[in-house]
């Protein structure tokens, strides 16, 4: 079946009751949800093609097909150039990624979501094991972004307050991804001063002892300014880990990755430990949201697709790498190597709801990082 042709079965089982909701960000959930009528509905459609930024979406396709008879591709494909896609497959009517997976939030929010380009569903049988902020849209995976060390020059981590991070001691000794490069990392900023400034001031006193003075900038905004004057390393996520915890250094950086490059502990090519603590936070969440595109022939096989991602064997090959179901009644990955589950009550949770205000802001943020950082 290709997917140009959409059956009469297909048409019709679409019709029933489980199409796509145009014009919002999230569908309410079917009022009759049956798994069964589903999984039917989705065998009679179209194959589809899931974008996600991991490449073990494939293998996750492959054991989605493989379970429910319902055919499916899997494609890496970055936040940004999932978002490029999405816009021009919709603009073109030639529909490939029936559906993305973590993409740029901001971007979404901003732009697919308001255009009508992209929706997101709720499972009406799983939305009681998660939270209310996590619908609409969906949020099926969360990203731990976390700040680290290495566990073989230091015994506990060596940086218990983010101002720390602004001293001469860490002066071109701490790594993280560019935020010019990646612009999560912009969100992240205005993410902190939107919510969490005054977390942000009360570090600086309990760090420097005396209150800071935000009459004409934030507590988020001084933090940024010092921060980038401190000339961080900058680099992708691999160089990025390597740098924080590559076995055999004796004076290694400090920084803040994702939770995945902590799989390269179980081959002994890593150290790293998460500096857990560490005020405000120890980290943050990265969302990842799964959007269906408005214009797939395949919404049933797209909609069971995001089922099965809010599953424990759905998600297994991301939870290993410290990614967090939405899911509550989805358990951490006994194989995860990182622990981060035990520091999930220290880590910033990224507030969907104000992810267009981040959009936003974000070149103003990616300007501010431009004029203050030292190379």
């Amino acid at each position: 079946m290709t997917k140009n042709t959409l059956t009469t079965t297909a048409m019709r089982l679409a019709a029933l009751s489980l199409g796509l909701a145009l014009g919002g960000a999230a569908q309410a959930q079917d009022a009759d949800f049956d798994i069964d009528a589903l999984i039917d509905a989705a065998r009679a459609e179209p194959p589809i093609t899931v974008y996600a930024v991991t490449g073990k979406i494939v293998r996750t396709a492959e054991a989605f097909s493989e379970l429910y008879g319902v055919e499916a591709e899997g494609k890496k494909v970055n936040e940004a150039d999932q978002i490029d896609l999405m816009i021009r497959e919709f603009q073109a009517g030639n529909i490939v990624g029936d559906l993305g997976v973590a993409a740029d939030v901001g971007s979404i929010m901003a732009q697919l979501i308001p255009e009508g380009i992209a929706a997101s569903w709720v499972p009406a049988d799983l939305a009681p094991g998660i939270a209310e902020g996590q619908q609409d849209p969906l949020v099926v995976v969360s990203d731990p972004h976390v700040w680290a060390y290495s566990t073989e020059v230091y015994d506990t981590c060596p940086v218990s307050n983010i101002w720390e991070l602004t001293e001469p001691e860490w002066n071109r000794k701490v790594a993280m991804l560019d935020p010019l490069v990646k612009p999560n990392y912009a969100d992240w900023f205005n993410q902190l001063e939107t919510h969490h400034d005054d977390a942000m001031a009360a570090a600086y006193e309990a760090y420097f002892g005396e209150a800071i003075d935000t009459s004409e900038e934030s507590a988020t905004r001084q933090w940024v300014r010092m921060y980038a004057e401190n000339a961080p390393l900058l680099g992708d996520s691999t160089s990025v880990a390597e740098a924080v915890g590559a076995v055999g250094q004796d004076d290694p950086f400090f920084g803040i990755m994702s939770t995945a490059k902590f799989r390269s502990n179980s081959d002994g090519e890593t150290a790293l430990g998460i500096c857990g603590g560490m005020e405000p936070f120890t980290g943050w969440l990265y969302p990842g949201l799964a959007m269906m595109s408005t214009k797939t022939e395949s919404p049933n096989a797209a909609k069971l697709f995001v089922h099965y991602l809010l599953t424990e064997e759905g998600i297994a090959p991301m939870s290993v790498d410290g990614k967090v179901s939405s899911n509550t009644a989805v358990p951490a990955n006994p194989e995860e190597v990182s622990g981060v589950a035990d520091f999930m009550d220290e880590l910033m949770v990224y507030d969907t709801a104000t992810a267009a205000e981040d959009f936003d802001a974000r070149q103003d943020w990616q300007d501010f990082w431009r004029i203050h950082y030292s190379r």
